[in-house]
């Protein structure tokens, strides 16, 4: 299967940096649907920079980024995040005050979804995550950390996105709630057949997916 996602000799600095003062230097990433992957590195190491990347909020200081055979700079970049990526933070980034199904569909209703049933929509996402559908009127505040982020999933999974680009999902939580996550997050590469890419410092996730890419901290 040929990628949907390439990163080709792919350098970054900040623009107040020294033009040889790399954070990522020189990357060759390939990413399929159907995987999951797991980007690991040190603190320092550009990971966060890498996912701002692939999400296109960062462009790279040279090399070049292909999506679906795309330069990603040539991309509508506001309806590439809103479409084709799916994105879930170690924090959850849920609206505490709202249920889980009124979360789900805030995120239906900024992306201009036309569903007919977004209720309905909301609800059999959270099922497809591992939660009832009891879960739906309750506020994000009365769910656990583990439930939080099945919540965060099906919110990214809202508006059908080709990628999910997972950013420390696991790295609020113990080591049986880490294995539902990584389940589900497997399922959606295998079963769905999206591409999943997790940034991770867990030992755990590593040893449990597709492929491993390393970033190295750069030598100032």
């Amino acid at each position: 299967m040929s990628a949907i996602l390439k990163l080709s000799h792919v350098y970054y600095h900040y623009s107040d940096a020294k033009d040889n003062d790399y954070v990522l230097k020189d990357i060759n990433f390939e990413f399929e649907k159907g995987k999951i992957y797991a980007i690991k590195g040190r603190s320092g190491s550009g990971k966060t920079t890498l996912l701002s990347l692939i999400s296109g909020l960062e462009q790279c200081s040279d090399g070049i980024i292909l999506y679906e055979g795309k330069n990603l700079k040539t991309k509508n970049l506001d309806e590439y995040r809103s479409k084709e990526i799916g994105i879930v933070f170690q924090s959850y980034n849920l609206l505490p005050h709202l249920t889980a199904a009124e979360n789900i569909i805030l995120s239906m209703d900024i992306n201009h979804l036309k569903d007919k049933n977004k209720k309905q929509k909301a609800i059999e996402l959270l099922n497809q995550v591992g939660l009832s559908s009891d879960y739906a009127e309750r506020k994000i505040l009365r769910l656990s950390g583990g439930e939080q982020q099945r919540v965060a999933i099906a919110r990214s999974l809202s508006y059908h996105p080709n990628m999910i680009i997972a950013d420390e999902p696991t790295g609020n939580l113990d080591r049986e709630t880490e294995d539902e996550i990584l389940t589900i997050l497997k399922d959606l590469a295998h079963k769905e057949q999206k591409c999943v890419i997790i940034v991770t410092h867990s030992k755990n996730v590593c040893d449990n997916v597709d492929v491993v890419y390393e970033l190295k901290k750069q030598k100032v």
